[in-house]
């Protein structure tokens, strides 16, 4: 079997590997109630409501 003829550097070698380490935006929704922005399955944080019932007080 061949061996490698030069080292690799560590630059080379994390930025090959430095896809796996980025972040992505949290997915977004919008909430049928009042109509802002929020995360999906989750209540809102703006009018406190949850499918189709109040959750939370706010």
């Amino acid at each position: 079997m061949q061996a490698p003829k030069k080292k690799k550097s560590k630059a080379k070698t994390r930025h090959r590997r430095s896809h796996n380490w980025t972040l992505s935006a949290p997915a977004r929704s919008v909430c049928p109630r009042c109509q802002n922005v929020k995360v999906p399955h989750t209540v809102c944080p703006t009018c406190g409501w949850y499918k189709g019932r109040q959750a939370i007080e706010v």
